[in-house]
Protein backbone atom coordinates (compact mmCIF):
# COMPACT_ATOMS: atom_id res chain seq x y z
CA UNK A 1 0.00 0.00 0.00
CA UNK A 2 1.63 3.19 -0.89
CA UNK A 3 2.06 5.62 1.62
CA UNK A 4 0.15 9.05 1.82
CA UNK A 5 2.37 12.00 1.41
CA UNK A 6 1.94 14.30 3.97
CA UNK A 7 2.45 18.23 4.06
CA UNK A 8 3.66 20.49 6.85
CA UNK A 9 3.22 24.20 4.59
CA UNK A 10 1.17 26.09 6.05
CA UNK A 11 -2.47 26.89 4.30
CA UNK A 12 -2.98 30.02 2.50
CA UNK A 13 -5.38 31.77 3.77
CA UNK A 14 -7.92 33.67 1.98
CA UNK A 15 -9.48 36.87 2.59
CA UNK A 16 -12.35 39.79 1.53
CA UNK A 17 -11.68 43.17 1.20
CA UNK A 18 -14.37 45.95 2.37
CA UNK A 19 -14.45 49.44 2.30
CA UNK A 20 -17.26 52.28 2.80
CA UNK A 21 -16.86 55.40 0.75
CA UNK A 22 -18.04 58.99 2.14
CA UNK A 23 -18.74 62.42 0.03
CA UNK A 24 -15.76 63.68 1.14
CA UNK A 25 -13.91 60.36 -0.10
CA UNK A 26 -13.72 60.14 -4.57
CA UNK A 27 -14.36 56.84 -5.61
CA UNK A 28 -10.71 56.51 -6.94
CA UNK A 29 -9.44 56.97 -3.74
CA UNK A 30 -11.22 54.05 -2.21
CA UNK A 31 -10.09 52.09 -4.87
CA UNK A 32 -6.55 53.22 -4.34
CA UNK A 33 -7.21 52.65 -0.62
CA UNK A 34 -8.52 48.88 -1.02
CA UNK A 35 -4.80 47.90 -3.49
CA UNK A 36 -2.97 49.31 -0.35
CA UNK A 37 -5.11 47.05 1.69
CA UNK A 38 -4.96 44.41 -0.60
CA UNK A 39 -1.06 44.78 -0.68
CA UNK A 40 -0.90 44.64 3.39
CA UNK A 41 -2.77 41.39 3.02
CA UNK A 42 -0.01 39.78 0.73
CA UNK A 43 2.23 41.28 2.45
CA UNK A 44 0.48 39.54 5.67
CA UNK A 45 0.25 36.10 3.71
CA UNK A 46 -3.29 36.25 2.55
CA UNK A 47 -4.74 35.82 -0.65
CA UNK A 48 -7.64 38.61 -1.68
CA UNK A 49 -10.65 37.00 -3.58
CA UNK A 50 -13.02 40.29 -3.80
CA UNK A 51 -13.34 43.44 -2.76
CA UNK A 52 -16.33 45.13 -1.47
CA UNK A 53 -17.82 48.85 -1.50
CA UNK A 54 -20.38 50.72 0.30
CA UNK A 55 -21.23 53.81 -0.19
CA UNK A 56 -22.47 56.09 2.80
CA UNK A 57 -22.14 58.86 4.31
CA UNK A 58 -20.16 57.57 7.45
CA UNK A 59 -19.59 53.96 8.40
CA UNK A 60 -22.51 52.47 10.09
CA UNK A 61 -22.08 52.43 13.69
CA UNK A 62 -23.32 48.70 14.32
CA UNK A 63 -21.37 46.89 11.42
CA UNK A 64 -19.52 48.99 9.56
CA UNK A 65 -21.57 48.83 5.93
CA UNK A 66 -25.19 48.62 5.72
CA UNK A 67 -27.68 45.44 6.16
CA UNK A 68 -27.35 44.34 2.17
CA UNK A 69 -23.99 45.08 1.65
CA UNK A 70 -23.54 42.89 4.85
CA UNK A 71 -25.91 39.94 3.24
CA UNK A 72 -23.77 40.48 0.34
CA UNK A 73 -20.60 40.03 2.07
CA UNK A 74 -21.96 36.58 4.22
CA UNK A 75 -23.39 35.18 1.16
CA UNK A 76 -19.85 35.43 -0.67
CA UNK A 77 -17.76 34.33 2.38
CA UNK A 78 -19.63 31.41 2.64
CA UNK A 79 -20.29 30.42 -0.63
CA UNK A 80 -16.28 30.06 -1.28
CA UNK A 81 -15.29 29.25 2.52
CA UNK A 82 -13.27 32.60 2.92
CA UNK A 83 -11.12 32.71 6.00
CA UNK A 84 -11.44 36.55 7.08
CA UNK A 85 -12.92 39.63 6.46
CA UNK A 86 -10.45 42.71 6.35
CA UNK A 87 -12.08 46.15 6.85
CA UNK A 88 -10.33 49.10 5.48
CA UNK A 89 -11.12 51.32 8.59
CA UNK A 90 -10.60 50.69 12.16
CA UNK A 91 -13.15 48.99 13.85
CA UNK A 92 -14.87 49.98 17.58
CA UNK A 93 -15.28 47.03 19.55
CA UNK A 94 -19.15 46.82 19.50
CA UNK A 95 -18.50 46.84 15.92
CA UNK A 96 -15.97 43.59 15.70
CA UNK A 97 -18.29 41.77 18.18
CA UNK A 98 -21.10 42.17 15.69
CA UNK A 99 -19.15 41.38 13.04
CA UNK A 100 -17.33 38.49 14.77
CA UNK A 101 -21.18 37.11 15.29
CA UNK A 102 -22.55 37.70 11.73
CA UNK A 103 -19.57 36.17 9.78
CA UNK A 104 -18.39 33.51 11.96
CA UNK A 105 -14.72 34.16 10.46
CA UNK A 106 -11.72 36.06 11.56
CA UNK A 107 -12.13 39.79 11.54
CA UNK A 108 -9.22 42.29 11.14
CA UNK A 109 -8.99 46.11 10.39
CA UNK A 110 -6.22 47.83 8.85
CA UNK A 111 -4.80 48.51 12.51
CA UNK A 112 -4.59 45.07 13.11
CA UNK A 113 -3.37 44.17 9.32
CA UNK A 114 -0.91 46.38 10.25
CA UNK A 115 -0.07 45.09 13.20
CA UNK A 116 0.26 41.36 12.20
CA UNK A 117 2.58 42.60 9.43
CA UNK A 118 4.93 44.56 12.35
CA UNK A 119 5.10 40.75 14.26
CA UNK A 120 5.98 39.25 10.71
CA UNK A 121 8.70 41.87 10.08
CA UNK A 122 9.75 42.55 13.55
CA UNK A 123 13.77 40.94 14.24
CA UNK A 124 15.71 42.55 17.04
CA UNK A 125 14.64 42.24 20.71
CA UNK A 126 13.80 46.07 20.70
CA UNK A 127 11.16 46.03 18.05
CA UNK A 128 9.53 42.76 19.22
CA UNK A 129 8.51 44.34 22.70
CA UNK A 130 7.07 47.35 20.71
CA UNK A 131 5.51 45.62 18.47
CA UNK A 132 4.14 43.07 21.14
CA UNK A 133 2.77 46.05 23.40
CA UNK A 134 1.08 47.26 20.62
CA UNK A 135 -1.23 43.84 19.77
CA UNK A 136 -1.91 44.54 23.57
CA UNK A 137 -2.97 47.75 23.59
CA UNK A 138 -5.26 47.13 20.66
CA UNK A 139 -6.81 43.92 21.30
CA UNK A 140 -7.33 44.89 25.57
CA UNK A 141 -10.63 47.09 24.34
CA UNK A 142 -11.38 44.69 22.11
CA UNK A 143 -11.20 41.37 23.86
CA UNK A 144 -14.36 39.16 23.03
CA UNK A 145 -13.90 35.51 22.01
CA UNK A 146 -10.61 36.07 20.93
CA UNK A 147 -9.10 33.87 24.06
CA UNK A 148 -10.43 30.93 25.07
CA UNK A 149 -8.02 28.85 26.28
CA UNK A 150 -9.15 28.92 30.03
CA UNK A 151 -11.21 26.74 31.98
CA UNK A 152 -13.43 27.01 34.18
CA UNK A 153 -11.66 27.60 37.54
CA UNK A 154 -13.19 27.48 41.24
CA UNK A 155 -13.18 29.93 44.09
CA UNK A 156 -10.27 30.02 46.47
CA UNK A 157 -7.67 31.48 47.73
CA UNK A 158 -5.56 32.29 44.73
CA UNK A 159 -8.05 31.76 42.37
CA UNK A 160 -10.70 33.64 40.69
CA UNK A 161 -13.67 34.67 42.28
CA UNK A 162 -16.96 33.00 41.72
CA UNK A 163 -18.05 36.27 40.33
CA UNK A 164 -15.04 36.51 37.85
CA UNK A 165 -15.63 35.84 33.97
CA UNK A 166 -13.00 34.18 31.87
CA UNK A 167 -13.00 37.80 29.88
CA UNK A 168 -12.01 39.43 33.52
CA UNK A 169 -9.53 36.84 33.83
CA UNK A 170 -8.03 37.68 30.40
CA UNK A 171 -8.26 41.56 30.98
CA UNK A 172 -6.47 41.28 33.87
CA UNK A 173 -3.50 38.84 32.46
CA UNK A 174 -3.49 41.30 29.14
CA UNK A 175 -3.09 43.98 31.74
CA UNK A 176 -0.27 42.60 33.60
CA UNK A 177 1.47 41.43 30.43
CA UNK A 178 1.27 45.17 29.57
CA UNK A 179 2.79 46.44 32.64
CA UNK A 180 6.01 43.70 32.07
CA UNK A 181 6.36 45.00 28.44
CA UNK A 182 6.25 48.69 29.20
CA UNK A 183 9.12 48.24 31.85
CA UNK A 184 10.96 46.01 29.86
CA UNK A 185 10.64 48.90 26.88
CA UNK A 186 11.57 51.18 29.17
CA UNK A 187 14.81 49.64 29.84
CA UNK A 188 15.71 49.00 26.01
CA UNK A 189 14.71 52.97 25.52
CA UNK A 190 17.22 53.74 28.27
CA UNK A 191 20.05 51.66 26.24
CA UNK A 192 19.00 53.08 22.82
CA UNK A 193 19.30 56.96 24.30
CA UNK A 194 22.64 55.99 25.53
CA UNK A 195 24.30 54.57 22.39
CA UNK A 196 22.17 58.07 20.52
CA UNK A 197 23.99 60.35 22.85
CA UNK A 198 27.88 58.27 22.16
CA UNK A 199 26.90 59.39 19.06
CA UNK A 200 26.56 62.90 19.32
CA UNK A 201 29.85 64.11 18.14
CA UNK A 202 28.52 62.83 14.59
CA UNK A 203 26.28 64.05 12.11
CA UNK A 204 22.90 61.74 11.73
CA UNK A 205 21.14 61.66 8.79
CA UNK A 206 18.02 59.65 8.65
CA UNK A 207 15.42 58.29 5.98
CA UNK A 208 11.99 59.10 5.85
CA UNK A 209 9.27 58.38 4.01
CA UNK A 210 5.94 56.52 2.59
CA UNK A 211 6.36 52.82 2.92
CA UNK A 212 7.85 50.76 -0.03
CA UNK A 213 9.15 53.78 -1.64
CA UNK A 214 12.85 52.62 -1.64
CA UNK A 215 14.25 53.61 1.24
CA UNK A 216 16.10 50.23 1.91
CA UNK A 217 17.49 49.88 -0.97
CA UNK A 218 18.62 53.27 -1.28
CA UNK A 219 20.53 52.68 2.30
CA UNK A 220 21.87 49.85 0.55
CA UNK A 221 23.06 52.03 -2.83
CA UNK A 222 25.25 54.83 -0.07
CA UNK A 223 26.12 53.08 2.52
CA UNK A 224 27.03 49.65 1.07
CA UNK A 225 25.19 48.43 3.54
CA UNK A 226 23.69 44.62 3.74
CA UNK A 227 20.44 46.09 4.52
CA UNK A 228 16.90 44.18 3.92
CA UNK A 229 14.47 45.90 1.36
CA UNK A 230 11.77 43.48 -0.66
CA UNK A 231 8.57 45.18 -3.16
CA UNK A 232 6.15 44.78 -0.09
CA UNK A 233 4.87 47.02 2.43
CA UNK A 234 7.25 47.28 5.59
CA UNK A 235 9.64 45.57 4.83
CA UNK A 236 11.60 47.25 7.19
CA UNK A 237 10.66 48.08 10.99
CA UNK A 238 13.12 47.96 12.83
CA UNK A 239 16.09 51.03 12.13
CA UNK A 240 19.53 49.91 10.86
CA UNK A 241 22.44 52.50 11.26
CA UNK A 242 25.59 52.82 9.42
CA UNK A 243 28.32 54.92 9.18
CA UNK A 244 29.06 56.47 5.61
CA UNK A 245 31.55 59.07 4.50
CA UNK A 246 31.14 61.24 1.70
CA UNK A 247 34.45 63.25 0.30
CA UNK A 248 36.09 63.52 3.74
CA UNK A 249 32.81 64.33 6.03
CA UNK A 250 31.59 60.77 8.23
CA UNK A 251 28.31 60.81 9.10
CA UNK A 252 25.45 58.63 10.61
CA UNK A 253 22.73 57.36 8.22
CA UNK A 254 19.45 55.71 9.69
CA UNK A 255 16.67 53.46 7.44
CA UNK A 256 13.44 54.25 9.47
CA UNK A 257 10.48 52.68 9.38
CA UNK A 258 8.06 53.44 6.67
CA UNK A 259 5.08 55.89 7.50
CA UNK A 260 1.52 55.32 6.00
CA UNK A 261 -2.34 56.01 5.65
CA UNK A 262 -3.91 55.43 9.14
CA UNK A 263 -0.98 54.32 11.19
CA UNK A 264 -2.05 52.53 14.25
CA UNK A 265 -1.54 55.44 16.88
CA UNK A 266 -0.54 52.54 19.27
CA UNK A 267 2.19 51.65 17.05
CA UNK A 268 3.61 55.68 16.93
CA UNK A 269 3.80 55.44 20.61
CA UNK A 270 5.22 52.14 21.35
CA UNK A 271 7.74 52.74 18.68
CA UNK A 272 8.59 56.19 20.62
CA UNK A 273 12.72 55.04 20.39
CA UNK A 274 12.86 54.08 17.01
CA UNK A 275 11.56 57.75 15.86
CA UNK A 276 13.49 59.30 18.13
CA UNK A 277 16.09 58.49 15.25
CA UNK A 278 14.09 60.76 13.39
CA UNK A 279 13.66 63.65 16.71
CA UNK A 280 17.43 63.18 16.70
CA UNK A 281 18.37 63.42 12.91
CA UNK A 282 20.24 66.53 12.20
CA UNK A 283 18.89 66.25 8.28
CA UNK A 284 15.97 64.26 7.04
CA UNK A 285 16.42 62.49 3.58
CA UNK A 286 12.63 62.37 2.42
CA UNK A 287 11.99 59.44 -0.09
CA UNK A 288 9.23 59.49 -2.44
CA UNK A 289 7.63 56.89 -5.16
CA UNK A 290 7.52 59.04 -8.27
CA UNK A 291 5.97 56.10 -10.03
CA UNK A 292 3.35 55.89 -7.45
CA UNK A 293 -0.55 58.05 -9.18
CA UNK A 294 -0.32 59.52 -5.39
CA UNK A 295 2.67 60.23 -4.26
CA UNK A 296 1.85 64.15 -3.55
CA UNK A 297 -1.01 62.27 -0.99
CA UNK A 298 2.17 60.41 0.17
CA UNK A 299 4.37 63.61 0.96
CA UNK A 300 1.53 64.98 2.75
CA UNK A 301 0.86 61.48 4.87
CA UNK A 302 4.76 61.66 5.80
CA UNK A 303 4.71 65.24 6.80
CA UNK A 304 1.73 65.01 8.95
CA UNK A 305 2.95 61.85 10.80
CA UNK A 306 6.47 63.96 10.98
CA UNK A 307 4.45 66.98 12.58
CA UNK A 308 2.52 64.35 15.34
CA UNK A 309 5.87 63.47 16.53
CA UNK A 310 7.38 66.44 16.56
CA UNK A 311 9.58 67.20 13.33
CA UNK A 312 8.83 69.80 11.31
CA UNK A 313 11.55 71.99 10.99
CA UNK A 314 14.69 69.96 10.09
CA UNK A 315 16.85 70.68 7.38
CA UNK A 316 15.86 67.87 4.71
CA UNK A 317 16.54 66.57 1.15
CA UNK A 318 13.60 65.66 -0.97
CA UNK A 319 14.69 62.81 -3.00
CA UNK A 320 12.34 61.42 -5.78
CA UNK A 321 12.91 57.90 -6.31
CA UNK A 322 12.26 55.18 -8.80
CA UNK A 323 12.73 57.88 -11.68
CA UNK A 324 13.35 54.79 -14.33
CA UNK A 325 9.86 53.26 -13.53
CA UNK A 326 8.33 57.06 -14.07
CA UNK A 327 9.87 57.11 -17.33
CA UNK A 328 8.81 53.44 -18.63
CA UNK A 329 4.99 54.82 -17.37
CA UNK A 330 5.44 57.91 -19.59
CA UNK A 331 6.34 55.74 -22.61
CA UNK A 332 3.67 53.61 -22.23
CA UNK A 333 1.31 56.81 -22.24
CA UNK A 334 3.00 58.50 -25.20
CA UNK A 335 2.66 55.31 -27.01
CA UNK A 336 -1.21 54.97 -25.98
CA UNK A 337 -1.52 58.41 -27.02
CA UNK A 338 0.02 57.38 -30.51
CA UNK A 339 -2.10 54.26 -31.07
CA UNK A 340 -5.04 56.51 -30.57
CA UNK A 341 -3.83 59.06 -32.88
CA UNK A 342 -3.75 56.57 -35.49
CA UNK A 343 -7.72 55.43 -34.47
CA UNK A 344 -8.39 59.29 -34.67
CA UNK A 345 -9.28 59.42 -30.99
CA UNK A 346 -6.87 61.35 -29.53
CA UNK A 347 -7.49 63.69 -27.19
CA UNK A 348 -6.67 67.63 -27.87
CA UNK A 349 -3.95 68.41 -25.86
CA UNK A 350 -0.57 70.54 -26.04
CA UNK A 351 2.64 69.00 -27.23
CA UNK A 352 4.97 69.59 -24.81
CA UNK A 353 8.55 70.32 -26.47
CA UNK A 354 11.25 67.45 -25.48
CA UNK A 355 13.43 67.97 -22.68
CA UNK A 356 15.23 65.49 -20.33
CA UNK A 357 12.91 64.11 -17.78
CA UNK A 358 15.33 65.04 -14.89
CA UNK A 359 15.75 68.68 -15.85
CA UNK A 360 12.02 68.95 -16.21
CA UNK A 361 11.08 67.75 -12.90
CA UNK A 362 13.56 69.99 -11.51
CA UNK A 363 11.81 72.86 -12.84
CA UNK A 364 8.81 71.63 -11.52
CA UNK A 365 9.70 70.66 -8.05
CA UNK A 366 13.36 72.57 -7.54
CA UNK A 367 12.13 74.65 -4.69
CA UNK A 368 8.99 73.74 -3.57
CA UNK A 369 8.72 74.33 0.23
CA UNK A 370 12.34 75.27 0.42
CA UNK A 371 13.71 71.87 0.52
CA UNK A 372 16.45 70.36 -1.92
CA UNK A 373 15.32 68.57 -4.19
CA UNK A 374 16.63 65.56 -6.33
CA UNK A 375 15.88 62.83 -9.04
CA UNK A 376 17.41 59.16 -8.90
CA UNK A 377 16.39 55.28 -9.16
CA UNK A 378 18.15 54.04 -6.03
CA UNK A 379 17.98 50.32 -7.78
CA UNK A 380 19.64 51.72 -11.17
CA UNK A 381 21.97 53.69 -10.02
CA UNK A 382 20.68 56.46 -11.65
CA UNK A 383 21.41 60.42 -10.72
CA UNK A 384 22.88 59.05 -7.67
CA UNK A 385 25.72 61.63 -7.68
CA UNK A 386 23.99 64.35 -7.55
CA UNK A 387 22.17 62.98 -4.59
CA UNK A 388 25.27 62.36 -2.22
CA UNK A 389 26.13 65.88 -3.31
CA UNK A 390 22.71 67.27 -2.02
CA UNK A 391 22.95 65.51 0.64
CA UNK A 392 26.84 66.27 1.92
CA UNK A 393 25.84 70.08 1.75
CA UNK A 394 23.27 69.79 4.32
CA UNK A 395 25.92 67.18 6.29
CA UNK A 396 28.39 69.54 5.91
CA UNK A 397 26.84 72.60 7.50
CA UNK A 398 26.10 71.02 10.58
CA UNK A 399 29.39 69.27 10.44
CA UNK A 400 31.81 72.17 10.81
CA UNK A 401 29.21 73.70 13.46
CA UNK A 402 30.08 70.54 15.41
CA UNK A 403 33.68 70.89 13.89
CA UNK A 404 34.44 74.52 13.34
CA UNK A 405 38.27 73.64 12.01
CA UNK A 406 37.62 70.50 10.44
CA UNK A 407 40.19 71.55 7.17
CA UNK A 408 37.21 73.61 6.22
CA UNK A 409 39.65 75.86 4.18
CA UNK A 410 40.55 72.49 2.30
CA UNK A 411 36.91 71.24 1.41
CA UNK A 412 35.80 71.88 -2.02
CA UNK A 413 33.42 70.48 -4.63
CA UNK A 414 35.85 68.66 -6.45
CA UNK A 415 36.48 65.45 -8.18
CA UNK A 416 37.29 63.46 -5.51
CA UNK A 417 33.64 63.50 -4.88
CA UNK A 418 32.84 59.84 -4.19
CA UNK A 419 31.64 57.45 -1.07
CA UNK A 420 34.02 55.74 0.68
Amino acid sequence: MKAESITTSAKIETAVLVAVSTRQQRPEQTEEYLDELEFLATTAGAITKAKFVQNLDHPDKRTYVGSGKLEEIEAYVTAYDIDMVIFDDDLSPSQVRNLENHFQCKILDRSLLILNIFSIRAQTAQAKVQVELAQYQYVLPRLTRMWTHLQKQKGGVGMRGPGETELETDRRIIKHRISLLKDKLSKIDKQSQTRRQNRDRMVRAALVGYTNVGKSTLMQAVAKADVFAENKLFATVDSTVRKVVIDRIPFLLTDTVGFIRKLPTTLIECFKSTLDEIREADVLIHVVDISHASFEEHIDVVKRTLAEIGVTDKPTVLVFNKIDLYEKQLRREAHERRMLEEMGQAPDYEEEPQEDLIERLKRTYHGKDAQTTVFISASKKKNMDEFKKEVLRKVRERHFEIFPNYEKEDWEWGGNFDLS
